[in-house]
């Protein structure tokens, strides 16, 4: 497809290895072995991030900051960009496809579901020891790299045109689960249209296999996967990575347990900037991440598998299946769930 160590030569002189790392479904991600420390090569894909320079530009922005931060403030490693020898921020193939490199963290490794509970109480500190250091970048110091990501009106309204012209065959549970439960899809919007919930740095897209946990220890020493790194409601980040972790695939349910654990390893850093406004929202982010991921999957798979890689044609019609099961029961576990965070948040705030 692409003369790989060619476009590897354009970060680094001497290439050793070229190995495909990660399964992420958007970018294509190689870890470069050299002569010096290794890197992390990716091709953006255009077709999700239209305008990679301005991927290159947050990056930047963000590595700045946390440069910044005092000694021992910062608990976790970041990816930072690498230029070009001729030091451009990125590569552009004879193809017209945008390369860029970027730090690689040693010594990391991605977990596709928790293993004990501090796993994910691990995940929860990290994510908001992110929040917490972002905390004071102003938003509008970055660039919106994903205009409409994570708004789930849009997101519905899109279903709703491909549906009405799509030729594929309709699928009678993931319609009238989007038809019965769409109206979930304003709460998080309304918040922060009426002034209730406020645009904050996010992450973007925190599933689990973003952190980097420490081969030795055991322990989150990383947070990858920047690309989506953007102004957006931190709900956003928080629904993501509860679905990510708490998700049990095999029966679709809601680990109440990871839940907790996770909840408690969040909250304990989120004093710092937290609201009762964004507690109150916590539940309802909770609920909404995994309905507006079915909406994203049975949409493509409508589409005709635009957006998210797959294997098979009926990948992206499961994967609709299994974020609807799971919203289902956290929609039974509502009590259950609100239960959860009701001590948690009066115990850190």
């Amino acid at each position: 497809m692409h003369d790989l160590t060619t476009i590897a030569r354009q970060f680094a002189e001497s290439i050793q290895q070229l190995s495909p790392l990660g399964s992420g479904l958007i970018n294509d991600t190689f870890l470069v072995g050299t002569t010096d420390q290794p890197l992390v090569l990716q091709r953006i894909n255009q077709q999700v991030f239209p305008a990679p320079e301005l991927i290159s530009e947050n990056l930047a922005v963000l590595a700045r900051h946390i440069a910044e931060k005092p000694a021992g403030a910062v608990r976790l490693h970041l990816p930072t960009p690498i230029s070009t020898l001729s030091g451009q921020p990125f590569y552009q193939d004879s193809q017209g496809n945008f390369w860029r490199a970027l730090s690689y963290i040693a010594n990391g490794h991605s977990l596709k579901k928790p293993r004990y509970l501090q796993d994910a109480r691990q995940t929860g500190f990290a994510l908001a020891h992110f929040h917490r250091l972002c905390s004071d970048l102003p938003v509008q110091t970055l660039h919106d790299t994903l205009p409409g990501f994570h708004i789930a009106p849009d997101y519905l309204r899109h279903y709703w045109h491909i549906a009405t012209h799509s030729t594929a065959p309709v699928d009678a549970f993931c319609q009238q689960f989007i038809e019965h439960h769409q109206a979930m899809t304003d709460e998080l919007e309304q918040a922060k249209h009426s002034g209730e919930l406020q645009l904050r740095v996010i992450h973007g897209d925190p599933k689990l296999d973003n952190f980097l946990f420490d081969r030795h220890s055991g322990n989150i020493i990383g947070l990858v996967d920047l690309d989506t790194v953007k102004p957006g409601l931190v709900h956003y980040d928080i629904g993501d990575s509860l679905r990510s972790c708490c998700h049990i695939a095999d029966t679709g349910q809601f680990d109440l347990a990871l839940c907790s654990a996770w909840l408690d390893g969040y909250l304990a850093q989120a004093g710092a900037f937290f609201s009762a406004a964004d507690g109150h929202y916590l539940y309802p982010s909770i609920r909404l991440i995994p309905f507006e991921l079915g909406i994203r999957f049975y949409t493509d798979y409508l589409d005709g598998n635009r957006y998210f890689k797959t294997t098979y044609a009926q990948q992206n019609l499961l994967r609709a299946h299994g974020q609807f099961r799971l919203c289902s029961d956290i929609i039974d576990k509502e009590a259950d769930i609100k239960a959860l965070l009701q001590p948690l948040m009066c115990s850190s705030f």
